[in-house]
């Protein structure tokens, strides 16, 4: 018989092997069902999680904040569409190609991208980065047409703010800027997120919570391309509430055209209630800045510029107030009976203490003169003598009670208290005792006082209304279609306690200022409107420092005297109190009067 070619197999072999393949496919299939097991019990939710943002992407929508508006309902401040740039991590297939894509089509640097993407938390990866904001419309069509060469990419459109009219009224209104980690930590911004835009300064920080509104969101169903296939779901978001100032728009930008090219603030305040009508600080910046975002470099040269525009002048700025503080040591004097309205007393143009001589600002003196005429003509000596029978604490205990040394509470960041000095201050601060020639400086608003220009305001404000210390405000309500949340209320915060008929002596001078002959404030003046003013001229440099250059236009700009002028209008039924201070200007009379003539008849002449 013919062999096969093969050798014939056992029975016991066969079974041998049969038994190996048996062992064999139940380990495989255990392992199988093993891992089967983990992966649908351990790692499931996860995979699910992962398998269903696949295709389904969740999209943040920021609220709109809310607008903000002049006290007659003009709008100053709202929001515009921005189109902004998102990349989603866990979308890219291949980062190195989209870089290059972004980089030929849009010109982006893939650095500034790279960076971004990896400094994202990596246990969000489907959390949308955004790479830039605000694209423009060119931009925008490029993403949209070479979308299939785009993947992980997606634009989203978010309410961006937009300031009506750039710079006005910044330093009062704020500017928002990006929400640091420390923010985020503390609790404070329970609805806000890393790369949010939150109130930094002025009444956008200080009323965030009400203009900041809800978060809303949406679900949507994405192809692999991360194109919208359909909306699953949507929750809106709830609007901010608006807002109303109290300043006058109209006012507002006159103050602001007034002093735009010098260093100085103007406050006019309803006197008769708190209500800040106008609030200007110049140099002022331009709060879209912010909003656009701006780099360190940027940010570096603005904190660092020679007028300091981050300033707000307003409260923050500390000034010797000069003649103004006269009027403040002419009502300490009637209350102390150091002076009566009748005392004459001789100006030669020099007063003279110990071995030093104090010059009065008219050279030649001003002869013989009464309270009325000392007020009215802003004679040094009449109050240098005032000043030496007071006495420094006297006098400092006057102007505390007129607000002075101590912050008007407006609702602003970084106001500053300002100083009056005593002589208790000086020798704890100092360590020096308070000496007499100090106290003939401090008369004429010299020396070591200093005070803001919103202080100075309430100063005048209560001659005029009674005796009232109001707190500023600037808020004229808070809400929506009527259902308001706030509603302006004055704040009484003292009262000065001055005889009524001293009050009268006072007032009858300030119109004097203004309106007789040889009054420092006459370019103030208007024939139909009574106005009541003082002028004040601060040095900034001791008098020697100056005396070496002959002509006063030769005097370098930094050594030059701050221009004072506070003024009330009209007369018998005030409607509004003005501060206006400028730096380096000179005289009060000549560079800051006439500016409160304008803002007067702006204001009141409607």
């Amino acid at each position: 018989m013919r062999s096969s070619g093969f050798d014939p197999v056992s029975v016991e072999t066969l079974n041998r092997r049969l038994q190996i393949i048996t062992i064999v496919v139940l380990v495989v299939f255990t392992l199988l069902l093993l891992r089967l097991w983990f992966l649908q019990f351990i790692h499931g939710p996860i995979y699910r999680t992962q398998s269903e943002n696949n295709r389904i992407h969740l999209q943040k929508i920021s609220p709109f904040r809310g607008m903000i508006f002049d006290r007659h309902g003009n709008l100053l401040v709202d929001n515009r569409p921005s189109y902004n740039f998102y990349i989603i991590p866990e979308d890219i297939s291949d980062c190195e190609a989209l870089l290059r894509s972004l980089n030929l089509l849009l010109g982006m640097d893939p650095a500034m991208i790279k960076d971004k993407l990896e400094k994202a938390p990596r246990n969000y990866p489907f959390k949308p980065i955004l790479i830039k904001k605000d694209i423009s419309r060119d931009e925008l069509a490029i993403i949209e047409t070479n979308q299939f060469v785009l993947p992980g990419t997606m634009i989203q459109v978010d309410p961006q703010r937009n300031y009506i009219y750039g710079k006005l009224a910044s330093h009062l209104i704020g500017y928002l800027g990006e929400i640091s980690d420390h923010q985020l930590k503390s609790g404070q911004y329970p609805d806000s997120v890393s790369g949010d835009l939150i109130g930094k300064s002025g009444v956008e920080g200080n009323w965030q919570r009400y203009l900041n509104g809800l978060r809303g969101g949406r679900q949507v169903e994405v192809d692999a391309a991360g194109r919208t296939l359909r909306v699953i779901s949507n929750m809106p978001p709830v609007p901010g509430l608006n807002l109303a100032l109290t300043i006058d728009k109209d006012l507002q930008m006159l103050a602001e055209k007034l002093i735009e090219d010098q260093k100085g603030a103007i406050v006019v305040m309803n006197p008769m209630n708190g209500e800040i009508l106008a609030f200007a600080s110049s140099p002022a910046l331009d709060p879209n800045l912010f909003v656009r975002g701006i780099g360190q470099a940027e940010w570096d040269k603005m904190v660092s510029e020679k007028g300091f525009p981050l300033t707000n002048r307003a409260i923050s700025g500390q000034y010797p107030p000069g003649s103004l503080f006269k009027i403040i040591v002419a009502a300490a004097g009637l209350e102390e009976g150091a002076i009566s309205p009748d005392e004459e007393i001789t100006c030669p143009g020099t007063y003279t203490l110990g071995n030093r001589s104090y010059g009065c600002w008219q050279r030649s003196g001003h002869g013989v003169v009464k309270l009325h005429r000392a007020l009215v003509e802003s004679c040094d000596v009449y109050f240098y003598k005032i000043g030496k029978r007071l006495g420094v604490d006297t006098i400092a205990y006057y102007a505390r009670m007129f607000g002075l040394g101590k912050k008007t509470g407006i609702d602003l960041d970084n106001e500053q208290d300002g100083l009056v000095p005593t002589s208790e201050w000086k020798l704890k601060s100092i360590g020096i005792p308070w000496q007499p020639g100090e106290t003939i400086s401090m008369s004429i608003g010299q020396s070591f006082l200093l005070v803001t220009p919103i202080q100075m305001v309430r100063v005048i404000s209560a001659i005029y209304n009674g005796g009232k210390i109001y707190q500023p405000k600037i808020i004229k309500w808070v809400g929506n279609r009527g259902e308001e949340v706030y509603e302006f209320t004055p704040t009484q915060m003292g009262r000065i306690e001055i005889k009524p008929e001293n009050l009268d002596l006072i007032k009858d001078a300030l119109l004097g200022v203004v309106n007789e002959t040889g009054g420092t404030g006459t370019r103030a003046r208007l024939k139909e409107i009574p106005v009541a003013g003082k002028t004040g001229t601060a040095q900034v440099v001791t008098l020697e420092t100056v005396k070496v250059f002959e002509d006063e236009e030769e005097v370098p700009t930094k050594f030059r005297d701050h221009a004072w002028f506070i003024a009330l209008a009209p007369v018998g039924e005030p409607k509004m109190a003005i501060t206006i201070l400028i730096e380096n200007a000179g005289h009060g009379g000549s560079k800051a009067a006439p500016i409160a003539r304008e803002l007067i008849k702006e204001y009141l002449g409607k």
